[in-house]
């Protein structure tokens, strides 16, 4: 067993999470998203309890990955690379090109790196100029769940804290 603690950072206390409650069009398609790295989600929450005037929580689980790696149909992103941008762009643009995975893993397209994959899903930098611009970066980590079956099965609620 590889188990790892994930978090999601939010608003609200999410005990049996579902995979298509959330946004449609984000990076890894249509699912719940999770990190391994706790100030990650800390910072999501507190970002978006600011917006919305409530406070914020942080959810922990425990996500059995080496299972789920060995199970369903994965994709995991080790750089922000080519791969990697082709597959935010595509996701955000609404082609769903997730939807052929049950998890998918990689770097955040969060502040540090959006303004590039946005110049470039605009047309205004070439795909040399913003992979250049993207390996300046390490990547943090996000990981989808897109398949319900997968996440009642390897993801096991741990608790919630206010924050």
């Amino acid at each position: 067993m590889t188990e790892i603690i994930v978090y999601h950072g939010g608003t609200e206390r999410i005990d049996k999470p579902i995979c298509k409650f959330g946004r449609k069009n984000l990076d890894f398609g249509h699912g719940f998203y999770v990190t391994n790295l706790r100030e990650q989600a800390v910072l999501w929450a507190q970002n978006m309890a600011k917006s919305r005037n409530v406070s914020a929580v942080l959810n922990r689980y425990k996500l059995d990955r080496g299972a789920v790696l060995r199970e369903a149909k994965c994709k995991v992103f080790k750089a922000y690379d080519e791969e990697w941008l082709e597959f935010i762009v595509a996701n955000r643009s609404g082609e769903d090109v997730a939807r052929e995975y049950d998890y998918v893993e990689g770097g955040v397209a969060n502040d540090r790196v959006v303004d590039t994959v946005n110049l470039y899903i605009a047309g205004l930098i070439e795909l040399r100029s913003a992979l250049r611009e993207l390996s300046k970066h390490q990547p943090n980590n996000q990981m989808c769940i897109l398949n319900q079956e997968i996440l009642n099965k390897y993801l096991v609620y741990e608790g919630t804290e206010e924050l």
